[in-house]
């Protein structure tokens, strides 16, 4: 089965690419202007009208220039919970779009069922982006609260990743070389984080200074060790899902979501590549 992750990732993601996204933020009268002010202040609403220096920290491997470039405009245009409610009938209206009859399936009530317990009983501290998405007011309808809650526990483990990075010493701009050179993330991702051609080799000059890129930028044994050791952590970090669903339900929850992701990506809800970096899902 797909890691349970991943289909968080797949069951989340496509609020940012479909194409109800233009004419529900029109409607709300947002107003935000292309892909990336969207994402930016869609997924930063949840920390209300946050400076775009509390946002680059939260976010960390995003150039400081990418998020100015979206805050704090585009909480002049719409408040934040303006658009946390555009991004919830966005929501509403692809995955009915994508899921079809699968919107009313068994799987989809269990699946929320378990997301809320998740949500509701996982700790909050040191997790910023998460903590702000739990605080999000849940939705009634199964499949929103599906989304809901995998948007909150994608964040939830995108904290402790943040926090395995820092640990590791590699800041975010290093982060995503690192991707890159793994083979984890297209080469566009330097443009889709926004940083600068400067910006990317210097963290490539760091990376090879310290023993993590050999000079022609391939991964070495002592970067290989470190990534490894940094995803160990990131895994750990995310076990108190664990203790919470226990492994069962861990696993049955997993088992909810695959078909869901599945349908999801057969419609085209998430393209591949796609700016976020997010891998196709392994054949099922």
């Amino acid at each position: 089965m797909e890691d349970i992750w991943h289909l968080l990732e797949c069951v989340h993601a496509p609020v940012y690419f479909a194409p109800e996204t233009g004419p529900a933020y029109t409607a709300a009268g947002a107003g935000l202007k292309g892909f990336w002010m969207g994402y930016v202040a869609s997924r930063a609403a949840a920390l209300g009208a946050a400076a775009p220096e509390v946002v680059t920290a939260a976010f960390y491997n995003f150039a400081p220039a990418r998020i100015a470039r979206a805050l704090p405009d585009a909480w002049h245009r719409c408040p934040p919970a303006t658009v946390l409610a555009a991004r919830r009938d966005v929501a509403d209206r692809c995955l009915r779009r994508l899921l079809g009859e699968l919107v009313d399936a068994p799987e989809i009530a269990e699946a929320a069922e378990l997301g809320r317990r998740a949500v509701r009983e996982l700790p909050t501290a040191g997790r910023v982006l998460f903590a702000a998405h739990a605080a999000v007011s849940m939705p009634d309808e199964p499949h929103l609260m599906v989304w809901w809650a995998a948007t909150a526990l994608r964040e939830f483990r995108g904290d402790g990743h943040v926090a395995a990075l820092l640990a590791a010493g590699v800041d975010g701009c290093e982060a995503n070389v690192i991707s890159v050179a793994w083979g984890l993330a297209p080469p566009e991702q330097r443009l889709n984080r926004g940083w600068s051609e400067t910006e990317w080799r210097a963290a490539h000059e760091r990376l090879r200074a310290r023993g993590v890129l050999a000079a022609d930028g391939t991964p070495t044994a002592r970067g290989r060790r470190e990534r490894a050791a940094i995803e160990a952590t990131t895994d750990r970090l995310a076990e108190p899902l664990v203790d919470v669903l226990g492994p069962d339900g861990r696993d049955r929850l997993a088992a909810c979501l695959d078909p869901l992701a599945r349908r999801i990506v057969a419609e085209g809800g998430v393209p591949f590549p796609n700016a976020m970096g997010l891998p196709p899902l392994r054949p099922g």
